[in-house]
């Protein structure tokens, strides 16, 4: 005990340096001990990033990539001011969702349960079923479609496909999966290669990117409210959350997931720059319209070439591919969530049958469909952004007040800025979605 003392009473006198030696190897210690935290903080980040990066590449699946072709061939530059907004709506939506993760080590599916009953949460993971399982066929036909532009049938590349999907869900490890996953990501840089060779007024690009260049144009008001609609899907919600518990991150992993979330949809913005810029530059001044991504990447051959052409053709690929792997395993992931099931990559089949079950069945049925001949995929589509239509405004709402509840988020709630912001993007989608019922209803 007195030695205790002593050290204690001899910690508490001033020390004086005796030298400039001293002073110089207690800076020297300082640096090191500076250069170190900082590499750990480095470090921290790096091994929290994923989930919001690998979100926002699913949301720039073949729809994605379909609506932005159109945009570019239809209008030109027009449309590149809403790329700085819909990032904004992103990081917004992703950065919410991935803090209440984080603050409580709970998936979104599981916190709308406890807070709003079971009923809720069964409609919820109703019209997440659904609307999932429709974009699943949507990324199949992506699939096929591109592959036929390199003259693979669809009997042959859908199958591959569907297995390859099935196959790498299924392969056990998250992290694993996650890293396979941000490789394939690494495919959206053709478009990025494609937009270049195009060879865009790039003065004019950037004038249009920061001036609103507005039309009431039915076609554009559409395609905006389309934009926004495959910027911003309710599964996308639901994966950042569960991805983030998948990693066992917590609270102070929530610096690092926000660096991860704004990541993620700036790169997603930028791909989607891109691809506006390209089809703008190349398809628009030859009065070409596309109604999908495969047509945009066939129609850039006379006018662009054969490189620029596969190069967006590639993209679609590994962007499908991406978003059919992602789809299935969130869905099954929300659904055991929302009602108390075994989930996991690394569970087996005997240890969460339901969560394996739902993937292969998803998978499955949605490669099936689109093998089906004069199968109606437009109006399958349809379907889909009608339930997403309506389900995204409802589950934004309770993420609000989730974010907001102090008992539940505590430190980490939503503070007045970020309330703000979220409402408003509530607010902006609720009107979107209203001004596309009412487009649909009068047939335009």
């Amino acid at each position: 005990m007195e030695l205790v003392h002593s050290m204690t009473a001899q910690a508490q006198k001033p020390t004086r340096t005796p030298s400039n030696t001293s002073t110089s190897t207690s800076s020297s210690t300082n640096n090191s001990v500076s250069k170190a935290a900082g590499k750990a903080g480095i470090a921290a980040i790096l091994a929290a990033m994923g989930p919001g990066i690998l979100t926002s590449f699913a949301g720039m699946d073949a729809g994605g990539i379909a609506t932005f072709s159109t945009s570019g061939a239809s209008f030109g530059f027009t449309m590149l001011w809403t790329i700085p907004i819909m990032t904004l709506l992103l990081v917004v939506v992703q950065e919410t969702s991935a803090r209440m993760g984080c603050a409580t080590g709970k998936g979104f599916a599981s916190l709308i349960r406890e807070r709003f009953g079971v009923r809720i949460s069964a409609l919820a993971m109703l019209a997440l079923i659904i609307a999932n399982f429709a974009v699943t066929i949507s990324e199949f036909a992506g699939i096929a479609s591109s592959m036929l532009l390199f003259g693979v049938p669809i009997y042959a590349s859908v199958p591959v496909a569907a297995i390859g999907t099935w196959i790498l869900t299924m392969s056990g490890s998250y992290r694993r999966i996650e890293k396979i996953l941000l490789v394939i990501s690494s495919v959206f840089i053709t478009y990025i290669v494609s937009g270049v060779i195009g060879k865009p007024d790039w003065n004019m690009a950037l004038y249009k990117t920061v001036v609103p260049q507005l039309s009431t144009s039915t076609a554009y008001i559409s395609l905006l409210v389309a934009s926004v609609g495959t910027t911003i899907s309710p599964y996308m919600i639901f994966m950042v959350s569960s991805n983030v518990v998948e990693k066992n991150l917590d609270e102070s992993d929530i610096p690092a997931q926000r660096a991860d979330n704004v990541s993620g949809a700036v790169a997603q913005s930028i791909i989607a720059w891109f691809i506006i810029l390209t089809t703008g530059a190349v398809l628009f001044p030859a009065g070409i319209e596309v109604n999908s991504a495969a047509d945009a990447a066939r129609a850039l051959v006379p006018l662009a070439g054969q490189y620029a052409s596969a190069l967006f053709a590639i993209g679609l690929v590994g962007a499908s591919f991406l978003a059919a792997c992602v789809l299935p395993g969130i869905t099954a992931s929300a659904v055991c969530e929302a009602f108390g099931w075994e989930r996991g990559a690394d569970r087996t089949w005997h240890e969460a049958p339901i969560y394996r079950g739902i993937i292969t069945a998803i998978t499955i049925l949605s490669a099936l469909i689109v093998l089906i001949p004069n199968i109606d995929l437009f109006g399958i589509l349809m379907v889909a952004q009608i339930i997403n239509g309506i389900a995204l405004p409802v589950l934004l709402v309770c993420m609000v007040l989730l974010a907001s509840d102090k008992h539940l988020m505590g430190p980490y709630r939503n503070g007045k800025i970020w309330n703000v912001l979220t409402w408003f993007v509530v607010i902006a989608v609720t009107l979107l979605t209203i001004v596309m019922f009412a487009m649909q209803a009068l047939g335009i």
